[in-house]
């Protein structure tokens, strides 16, 4: 590894819409900066930092990757993050790790759904940013317009750092309005360029966005803004200084061009980035949860935030830490404050997309990888014993869909959660729960292509083949009436009998009530010591319902009254009396089924408003309320979890992928008697009760 102070690194974020070239932009610039020796394309499948075989096979990013790259005594750290909705977390999590966000915004689409979204997420981050529109070579593309929707999406801020020559097939080219210099590219994919005259036709327009760079660059300080309205330009130094701290400030956001697949404008990207991206120096230092400031000084107390987890079947878990104060050495022992243990720290590794090599003592504001950490997960923080310092907890979004999952195979089911255990270490947004009433495995993510990616890599990497369908509801059922009934259990087939004699009555509870049991017997008609048989007896009952089968909940029953048989009553008498007894008083207590209720908050621009508050009322959904959150509008809801399982695609489909929702667990009520008989129908197709209890 090769020494590289703090003052000298450039951590960088490539973000953007899926598709928008992201993945081909890193590995131009690996290529610019001789890191590799061809010029890797998502198509070919060889890129550095698509290298998971989902990735590979569906020629898509599905996880944040590292990638690295040396130029003029300076090292930038790259990104490569997805851009599709389902896998967008990865992205936001990864502006933990670096000072600034490269947006990658496609020629042909321009803004699109994850631009937003993403530039949103810096915003609160408070990282500068500067766009790339890439594709410039495709038919169709026209620079003005794209330009102007950026300004239309995300303010005056935005501000052209050159002009192309030629668009589309005819991309040739472009202008750099900060040097007033041109440049033509080579034929070839090799990102080699030549100085040339600025065209004549191009003058008048590098003229204008050569007056709105200074004025931008101008009125972010007071003393060049003197100097600008008198003099009407500044010097080169004051230009280029000015822009730096416009762009620290986030009071100006440069936008570059070119086509990451042709290699072209990469070369003046890599020099802007070099020049003009803030170190770990420039920012203002990351602070722990205390509010303490931690310096990017290798003298500081040592703090590193692990930002990404890989797991591997084969390797075992990497860890990405990116150190925000202090060196970090191998061979040593770092404490991580979250879980209170203490870690070895064999070697430190810089991570090329999927390949390691050995780094030495590691300068704050670097990015490392660490493996087989024991404990150590996404979100901890290593620091020292006697430091202890924790950073700011990572914030993941809540699962909004769930889907049960099976092995196919009965041997497959010791393996499926430990693989599950492995796939969550480098997801955190993956849950798992063994439902106690339906008895199935639910898996819960962010989208439906999030699940299937998980299923996917449980045959792929741990050799388990699970098969995938909508999880179970867990219906309740309970009575909405009072009852009394009577039953007495006596078998006689030689020998001793059995003999078990109870009056019970039952009632509803309020929600929420689950049961109760009440012994009210007076006098010795059944003896005391059946009476914890008579109560098994119930509650073994009670999880199978009369109506469906699925258990019973918010009632009580009180014992009153009974007989018993000196010789042939027994705690099992007892217990098949009760049991006997309770579906008794259950059919005649006016049995109902519950179903559960979600809570549900739907985020959504507001020309969705009308349409989504249509279609959560059309899936028996309440609206309880509505606030507007930023540029959005999020509508509150109560909705029947039965009627939420297919709401992910069509949200996706109304709002165009611009709207997102989270919900979780409120209550229970009754199911309408409509959609009951549709219930009691499907249990006893599947055999949980039988045809004459229904």
């Amino acid at each position: 590894m090769k020494d590289i102070l703090s003052e000298n690194l450039r951590n960088v974020a490539v973000v953007g819409h899926g598709q928008s070239g992201k993945t081909s932009l890193v590995s131009a610039l690996l290529y610019n900066t001789k890191m590799v020796s061809r010029l890797g394309k998502v198509d070919q499948g060889n890129t550095v930092t698509d290298f998971d075989e989902e990735e590979i096979a569906r020629k898509i990013s599905i996880q944040a990757s590292l990638a690295y790259a040396y130029k003029d005594k300076v090292k930038i750290n790259l990104l490569d993050t997805p851009g599709f909705a389902n896998f967008i977390w990865e992205s936001m999590v990864a502006l933990r790790a670096v000072e600034t966000g490269l947006m990658v915004v496609s020629a042909q689409e321009g803004v699109q759904v994850q631009t937003e979204r993403i530039f949103d997420g810096l915003a609160e981050a408070n990282r500068p940013l500067l766009f790339f529109v890439n594709k410039m070579s495709k038919e169709l593309v026209d620079f003005d317009k794209v330009f102007d929707g950026l300004v239309d999406a995300f303010g005056k801020n935005v501000v052209a750092m050159q002009v192309p020559i030629g668009q589309g097939p005819e991309f040739s080219g472009l202008v750099d309005i900060l040097e007033m210099k041109a440049w033509q590219f080579g034929a070839d994919d090799k990102g080699e360029s030549k100085e040339i005259p600025i065209p004549d036709s191009l003058k008048d327009e590098v003229g204008l966005r050569r007056e709105a760079l200074l004025e931008k660059v101008a009125e972010n300080d007071e003393k060049l803004m003197d100097k600008y309205l008198a003099e009407g330009n500044l010097s080169p130094e004051e230009l280029r200084a000015g822009l730096r701290g416009a762009m620290l400030q986030r009071n100006a956001f440069p936008v570059l061009l070119g086509d990451a697949l042709a290699n072209r404008g990469v070369q003046p990207l890599l020099d802007f980035v070099i020049s003009f991206a803030p170190s770990p120096l420039d920012v203002a230092p990351a602070t722990d949860r205390n509010g303490a400031p931690l310096k990017a000084d290798r003298t500081a107390s040592f703090a590193g935030l692990v930002f990404k987890t890989i797991s591997d079947p084969f390797t075992g878990k990497i860890s990405l830490i990116r150190v925000f104060s202090g060196a970090f050495k191998p061979d040593s022992f770092y404490f991580n404050a979250n879980k209170e243990v203490e870690e070895r720290v064999a070697g430190l590794f810089l991570l090329q997309g999927k390949t390691q090599e050995p780094a030495g003592e590691v300068q704050p504001g670097d990015i490392v990888a660490v493996t087989k950490l024991k404990e150590t997960q996404t979100g901890d923080t290593l620091s020292t014993k006697a430091d202890k310092i924790m950073l700011p907890a990572i914030s993941f979004p809540v699962p909004s869909i769930s889907f049960a999952i099976e092995p196919k195979a009965r041997a497959d089911e010791g393996k499926i959660s430990t693989a599950l255990q492995r796939i969550m270490e480098e997801d955190p947004t993956i849950k798992m729960l063994r439902d106690p009433q339906t008895k199935e495995l639910v898996l819960s993510g962010n989208g439906q292509l999030h699940i299937e990616m998980v299923v996917n890599k449980l045959k792929r990497k741990y050799g388990v083949d699970v098969s995938m369908k909508h999880p179970k509801i867990a219906y309740r059922e309970t009575v909405l009436g009072k009852s009394d009934v009577e039953k007495k259990y006596k078998k006689q087939s030689g020998g001793r009998g059995q003999y078990g004699h109870v009056l019970i009555r039952m009632e509803p509870l309020p929600r929420g009530g689950d049961f109760e049991f009440v012994n009210s017997l007076v006098g010795m008609s059944v003896p005391r010591n059946f009476v914890p048989a008579i109560e098994k007896g119930i509650v073994e009952s009670k999880n199978t319902g009369v109506l469906a089968g699925y258990p019973v909940v918010d009632f009580k029953v009180e014992l009153y009254d009974g007989s018993h048989h000196e010789v042939d009553s027994s705690d099992m008498a007892f217990k098949m009396a009760s049991s006997m007894a309770f579906k008794m008083a259950m059919k005649a207590a006016k049995p109902t089924i519950l179903e559960p209720v979600v809570k549900v908050e739907v985020v959504i621009p507001e020309e969705f408003m009308g349409e989504i508050n249509g279609n959560l009322s059309g899936r028996r959904g309440r609206i309880q309320g509505m606030e507007i959150k930023g540029k959005n509008h999020v509508v509150k809801a109560a909705v029947p979890m039965s009627e939420m399982l297919d709401f992910e695609p069509t949200l996706t489909s109304i709002t165009g992928g611009r709207g997102s929702y989270f919900m979780e667990f409120s209550h229970y009520e009754e199911v309408p008697g409509h959609l009951q008989k549709k219930i009691i129908d499907e249990a006893v197709k599947e055999g949980r009760v039988k045809e004459e209890e229904e």
